[in-house]
């Protein structure tokens, strides 16, 4: 239970979730790993990452990043952007003295723990990394290939949780053996991030699969924000769990 926002995780949501994954047919074991708990394994891995000098506090606010970024256009400078289109956060802090970055960390003020890619790939003497992937359809497995630097200096974790996304995914499915993982397209080109991630801390890589997506009339990605139809909501009006299934391309068959 992916929890780590302990104020908008909700025993609702939660619910709800459990609700719909046990009306798709899937089954979990149990007791089912609620990431709140679990701090201290984060933890952990970020000790590992900061040992290596891989990490750095960045304390630009959301507000500051835009303003930098307008003057920089305003100037006719492009902004560089990950493959979602969202603008990189600059390197500047990068060359902090470490000094200076133990200070940060020791205040109060509001920072993120980012990792150093390019310090990163160079630890590992690496251009590109690579994982596999599987189709469902076939059963082969290939080799993907991917460039984490695409997406700039990540957030691995933040002053008052010592952890993010792409830092407890990868620190679970270790420890809970998983092989293979199963998402949706929409985060195919991060899992470069992860693959990173699991090679700089030493943890096994699961097979991938990303799935197609369920999308809305024009074209985007179903969103809460948007206000698109919910899973429970195409349940309530009488579409089956197999309908789901292929319209993100895993079962193409019908029930006899």
């Amino acid at each position: 239970m992916e929890d780590i926002d302990t104020v908008r995780c909700t025993p609702a949501y939660e619910d709800a979730i459990f609700e719909d994954l046990t009306w798709l047919g899937l089954q979990w074991e149990q007791p089912v790993r609620r990431q709140s708990d679990h701090f201290e394994d984060y933890a952990d891995a970020l000790d590992t990452l900061q040992e290596a000098g891989l990490v750095y506090p960045a304390t630009l606010s959301r507000a500051a990043l835009k303003r930098t970024i307008a003057s920089a256009q305003a100037s006719g400078t492009e902004w560089p952007r990950d493959p979602d289109g969202t603008p990189l956060y600059p390197r500047d802090e990068r060359n902090r003295p470490l000094a200076e970055q133990k200070i940060i960390a020791a205040g109060d003020e509001p920072f993120a723990w980012r990792l150093n890619v390019d310090a990163a790939m160079a630890h590992l003497s690496v251009a590109s990394v690579y994982w596999p992937t599987f189709d469902p359809h076939t059963g082969e497995i290939s080799e993907a290939k991917g460039d984490p630097t695409a997406w700039g200096d990540v957030v691995v974790a933040r002053r008052e949780t010592p952890t993010s996304y792409h830092l407890s995914v990868i620190v679970d499915d270790a420890l809970q053996g998983v092989t293979h993982v199963v998402r949706g397209k929409d985060l195919e080109m991060a899992t470069s991030v992860h693959r990173l991630l699991q090679m700089l801390l030493g943890l096994q890589c699961p097979v991938y699969h990303h799935h197609d997506l369920v999308l809305a009339d024009d074209g985007q990605k179903l969103s809460k924000s948007r206000h698109d139809t919910s899973l429970a909501s195409l349940r309530a009006s009488g579409i089956a769990p197999h309908d789901i299934r292929r319209m993100v391309g895993l079962d193409a068959r019908r029930p006899a």
